[in-house]
């Protein structure tokens, strides 16, 4: 049997960890039995740096198994069996375990405790990333620094970041969660302008062979 590569050895770690349930370094402990999901290997070419799994991906242990995993999928152009797998799409959210609802039912944010110490090292072992599609303002906080305009001014300037000279490239995406129907209303050109933009930049990545190698990336500089 082959040695576990590093994002797999990470991976295995911190599906072990019970830091914000036992040792908890911001706020109370985490309200149920932890259970890390994260998916990935060592030849993914894109990220989803997402929130933390909700209610039905913590009981089944699969990442977007639920009604925001459906939209996401079809706003990547992705079915399940490509979004799924790992050796092209990784996975890595923010707070790797449900985090618990707050007072008004919907989930808390992602656990500060689990970016502190995992992400990291879960990106060092994703060497062949070429796009990072960072979802919510969580995880465009972590990948692109102090936000401008909060989500929404930071989605607004996807162009710019797109192209900025960085690699791997970041896209930033709202969440895909039907509470932000009211968000996509308000935001046509989300729709309209970056979705096709953003199937295009997601087919031509995982369409990627593992051991193929990849062509210059065109960047859009256009507005």
């Amino acid at each position: 049997m082959p040695s576990p590569t590093p994002f797999e050895s990470t991976a295995a770690a911190l599906r072990a960890c019970r830091l914000c349930r036992d040792a908890p370094l911001h706020g109370p402990p985490l309200p149920q039995e932890p259970r890390p999901i994260v998916q990935g290997s060592g030849t993914a070419r894109l990220c989803i740096a997402s929130q933390a799994p909700g209610t039905r991906a913590h009981r089944s242990g699969i990442p977007f198994m639920d009604p925001s995993g459906v939209r996401l999928r079809a706003w990547l152009g992705l079915d399940e069996a490509a979004f799924y797998d790992a050796r092209r799409v990784s996975i890595v959210p923010m707070g790797a375990c449900f985090p618990g609802l707050d007072a008004n039912g919907g989930d808390r944010p992602p656990r500060r405790e689990c970016a502190e110490r995992w992400r990291r090292d879960l990106f060092a072992g994703l060497p062949d990333l070429r796009l990072i599609l960072a979802i919510g303002q969580y995880a465009q906080a972590w990948h692109l620094g102090r936000l401008e305009g909060g989500l929404t001014g930071t989605v607004m300037r996807w162009r710019d970041i797109l192209g900025e000279p960085r690699f791997p490239r970041i896209l930033p995406l709202p969440h895909p969660s039907w509470r932000n129907n009211g968000w996509m209303k308000h935001n046509p050109w989300f729709e309209a302008e970056l979705l096709p933009v953003l199937k295009e930049e997601v087919a031509r990545t995982i369409a990627l062979g593992v051991d193929t190698p990849e062509p210059i990336p065109a960047v859009r500089t256009r507005r």
